[in-house]
């Protein structure tokens, strides 16, 4: 088996990234490409953390990430071999995680906001695509997924926001926009619009790897 190729997918929260990962992964079959994704390797909260607690605390730093087992797991996959991963469920207690096993393939996809600033990961992806959104649409999205599908309250969701997201956002991804092999604006709704941009990146993969 040759070395898979790696992709990095880094992107600010309401980026799109989710989105964007849907329509690429569309053109490709479950044997020709892996998922790895960051959020899978928060380290646990602490137990018993209140409601206060939980909007306080800090999900966006680097230090809450079990980066080492993150990178681990990459370079097993590049070796060829699978890796088994509990299920990240956003801290809900109702939710019981499943344990995820992800095969090695010829392409591997690593998703994070953390991907590019952790360096030693950050030296394995062999492409780089950066997800970029205008802060007032990133903000609409992450609103509305924190609203409806996780159940917080507008002034957490906000006092987050402004806390924790996009300080993280300035210090830990933007310097590394510019080392990015494709940089993808996602402001619109469209879905034609990602869609185009993924059939093109997958026509060239397939040219170069598969």
């Amino acid at each position: 088996m040759n070395k898979p190729f790696i992709i990095g997918i880094a992107g600010g929260s309401g980026s799109g990234k989710t989105f964007f990962l849907k329509c690429f992964l569309k053109h490709f079959s479950h044997s020709e490409v892996s998922l790895v994704s960051q959020d899978d390797y928060y380290f646990p909260v602490p137990e018993g953390m209140s409601a206060e607690e939980n909007k306080l605390f800090n999900f966006d730093l680097p230090d809450t990430i079990d980066h080492q087992h993150f990178e681990d797991d990459i370079n097993s996959l590049l070796q060829g071999l699978s890796i088994t991963k509990k299920e990240y469920t956003f801290n809900n207690p109702s939710a019981i995680p499943k344990m995820l096993e992800i095969k090695s393939a010829p392409i591997i996809i690593v998703e994070g906001l953390f991907i590019l600033y952790f360096r030693k990961l950050s030296a394995l992806l062999d492409m780089k695509i950066f997800i970029d959104a205008d802060d007032d649409i990133a903000l609409q999205r992450r609103l509305k997924r924190d609203l409806v599908e996780r159940g917080y309250s507008h002034d957490d969701v906000m006092y987050k926001w402004i806390n924790h997201v996009v300080p993280a956002y300035k210090e830990y991804l933007l310097p590394y926009k510019d080392e990015c092999d494709q940089i993808i604006t996602n402001n619109t709704h469209v879905a034609d619009d990602i869609i185009c941009v993924t059939e093109e990146i997958s026509k060239q993969l397939r040219e170069k790897v598969l």
